[in-house]
């Protein structure tokens, strides 16, 4: 079952101002751009969209708002094989993973946590978090894939 992943801008400042942080132009307009954005965002896209609508920005800058916003679960990061990437927090309301498709980039989340069944882990040490991601192909994806395989073999 595919979840709710966009936040609105609102909930977005909302968040950001519960947690603490101050609500400035630049974040309003960071909240705008991860409410209208269905895919993912690297540092490098937030900083050129940035970058139009405010002269002298620095990549520092961009980063650390990243950051923090990452933190304090305002965005998710998400290491995909071309780098690091950013989404809004998805609206799951309990503790999930997430299932990538490596083409598209849709994203399904996992209700299920393995945590709940590894073994192995030493008594003396405390997990505090963890990740859990699959990545792989979905179905449309597997299938225009295969359906282009079936044209170029004839």
């Amino acid at each position: 079952m595919e979840g709710r992943f966009n936040l609105t801008a609102e909930q977005i400042l909302r968040l950001m101002s519960e947690r603490g942080l101050r609500i400035t132009d630049q974040r309003k307009t960071l909240a705008k751009l991860f409410a209208e954005t269905e895919g993912y965002v690297t540092p490098k896209d937030v900083y050129e969209y940035m970058g139009k609508l405010y002269a002298g920005l620095s990549f520092d800058t961009v980063y650390r708002n990243l950051r923090v916003m990452n933190d304090m679960g305002i965005v998710e990061q998400f290491v995909f094989e071309d780098g690091v990437k950013f989404k809004a927090h998805c609206d799951e309301h309990h503790h999930h993973h997430h299932l990538f498709c490596l083409n598209c980039e849709k994203t399904v989340p996992i209700v299920y946590c393995p945590m709940n069944r590894i073994e192995g882990v030493p008594d003396d040490f405390e997990v505090v978090r963890h990740k859990f991601e699959l990545y792989g192909y979905c179905s449309s994806c597997r299938d225009a894939n295969a359906s282009a395989s079936n044209r170029h073999a004839d």
